[in-house]
């Protein structure tokens, strides 16, 4: 636990990647294999889920400390991570001759069966462990205890360490740490062995994923070397078929297979050994443009997180899936064929599953890249976020990747409203107001429509921090109300109705894209604009009624 409480702080305190890939590879040079899994596992994604409530670890702890409750929330409210806050308030160890120096797995494996145990049985373990740890190790072990360990590594990062460390390539290594595996189950060999990977039929492949058009795409170069597609607003996934079994994934590595039921029909449809890439999404049962109208992701939303698919849900946000790709084929991986090439298999898979809720992602007709801006002016039109261009000779690499694929958005939709509502961050935010609540105008009121915590430089930040301790009104907890005079434009991707805000509404990716330093409260967005602009949204996807 010393040595990964060790590594966790330099990851959490270096801003080099480099620093942070020579810190894995130095871990993994020296660990213990049966750690070496957990922390892959730790750093994609598969957490061990919460072991002990967090109403217990703070009980547990003002045993030790023995100070009032009140006093504990707020040491909380000021820190701003619950397992910092435990770590902070409880003692350092005494020093000892004979300090047990469990490993990781020893804490995690403890973890898994503790969650069965009666409360008395946890509480003994966990004060016995707090006594031992230092406070970095008690940080850590506070996260692991609570299920919210999340470290600002990306899977790309950890997949480059591992390369070098195994001298596997990294496109190998994302493959092969991919999909539904145990850490409790599997060692570390065998994860990256060959034949477990061969042996895990239901493994999908690492996404290659699109950077942004920062100019005109004209700096591409020639028109014709390029494929253009509708960017679609769903949930990036593969279907899978390996030995008569069928299998969905999301790009977040989650298996969703039972979620979405429609694709059960091709189990019988779709050949074995194939793999295919594209967007899960709401569709309209009856299409309005072409052969396929989408729904926003609010429909789909209506779907995701249910562990029961009712027969109204199925009726009101049908799935569908829009084909990208195609990784796999006839049980040959063919992410080195060209893009054309792919997409030429792919169209003859398409054409067998004739399926009306399963379609192939129909490429735009362009001569210059002067028309292709006026087609992407149509996106919203289309349902669509924008446009992707990806290069016709292109293989299908493994995540985020300059060159071959770019995703061409469209401008976010705004609107400005005013700050009422602040909260401390988390994190290097801790310390700062940095969670904001907006407002629109409703007559002589205001109405809470969005939160946001994005967008602006740290020096706004510290400034907005600094207004907010000038001037709060009231505190509910870790919320402070503050005069509403700070004017921001919020910029989000869609908005559909909703009954469980005041406002009726609810944002997709609202962020601020302005601090309006210009502009008053007096001067901001009503309610009534809000409505205008959910109906004007709907009309384009043809919706009827609200959420």
């Amino acid at each position: 636990m010393k040595r990964f409480a060790a590594l966790i702080q330099v990851l959490a305190t270096s801003t080099k990647t480099n620093a942070k890939i020579n810190a894995i590879q130095e871990y993994f040079a020296v660990a213990d294999a049966a750690d070496k899994i957990w922390v892959i596992a730790l750093f994609t994604g598969r957490r061990p889920r919460r072991s002990v409530t967090g109403a217990l670890l703070a009980q547990w702890c003002l045993e030790i400390i023995d100070i009032p409750s009140w006093l504990f929330e707020e040491c909380y409210h000021t820190v701003g991570d619950f397992a910092e806050t435990i770590a902070l308030l409880l003692p350092e160890p005494e020093e000892q001759d004979n300090v047990n120096e469990y490993t990781l797995s020893f804490y995690l494996n403890k973890l898994i069966l503790l969650a069965k145990e009666e409360d008395t049985v946890k509480k003994k373990f966990i004060m016995e462990s707090w006594a031992e740890l230092d406070r970095m190790e008690k940080f850590v072990f506070n996260k692991l205890i609570t299920g919210g360990f999340r470290i600002g590594v990306s899977q790309k990062l950890i997949v480059n360490a591992i390369a070098k460390t195994s001298e596997v390539s990294p496109s190998i290594i994302a493959h092969r740490i991919s999909g539904n595996w145990d850490p409790a189950v599997v060692t570390f060999d065998q994860l990256l062995s060959t034949e477990h990977s061969a042996a895990d039929s239901s493994k999908p492949y690492p996404f290659y994923l699109a950077y942004a058009v920062e100019d005109d795409p004209s700096v591409l170069g020639e028109p014709g070397l390029w494929q253009a597609e509708w960017k679609w607003d769903g949930i990036r996934g593969q279907i899978i078929k390996r030995n008569g079994e069928l299998f969905v994934w999301s790009r977040g590595e989650e298996l969703l297979t039972e979620k979405f039921p429609e694709y059960k029909i091709l189990e019988a449809l779709i050949p074995d050994g194939i793999a295919i890439d594209g967007e899960i999404i709401s569709l309209a049962e009856i299409p309005i443009n072409e052969n396929f109208s989408p729904l926003p992701f609010s429909a789909l939303q209506t779907r995701i997180g249910r562990k029961n698919i009712t027969k109204k849900q199925l009726t009101e946000a049908p799935v569908g899936f829009i084909a990208y790709d195609l990784l796999e084929f006839a049980g040959e991986d063919i992410r080195e064929l060209t893009l054309e090439n792919r997409r030429k298999i792919l169209e003859e898979v398409e054409e067998k599953i004739n399926q009306p809720f399963f379609h192939l992602s129909p490429v735009i007709n362009f001569t210059n890249w002067t028309e292709l801006l006026e087609i992407r002016k149509m996106s919203r039109d289309r349902g669509s976020e924008g446009i992707m261009i990806k290069r016709k000779n292109s293989v299908y690499q493994v995540g985020r990747k300059r060159g071959d694929w770019w995703k061409w958005k469209i401008d976010p939709l705004t609107i400005d409203a005013v700050m009422i509502y602040a909260q401390k961050g988390s994190g290097r935010r801790s310390n700062l107001y940095t969670d904001y609540t907006f407002a629109v105008r409703d007559g002589d009121k205001l109405v809470s429509f969005a939160k946001a915590y994005s967008g602006l430089t740290d020096k706004e930040f510290a400034q907005v921090d600094s207004f907010v301790k000038r001037n709060s009104i009231e505190k509910f907890g870790p919320v402070r109300t503050v005069k509403p005079e700070l004017v921001f434009e919020i910029a989000f991707e869609g908005i559909a109705a909703s009954n469980r805000h005041k406002s009726g509404v609810a944002l997709r990716f609202p962020r601020m894209s302005r601090w309006r330093k210009d502009k008053k409260m007096e001067d901001i967005n009503t309610l009534d604009d809000l409505q205008e602009m959910l109906k004007f949204y709907n009309s384009q996807y043809n919706i009827r009624g609200t959420e």
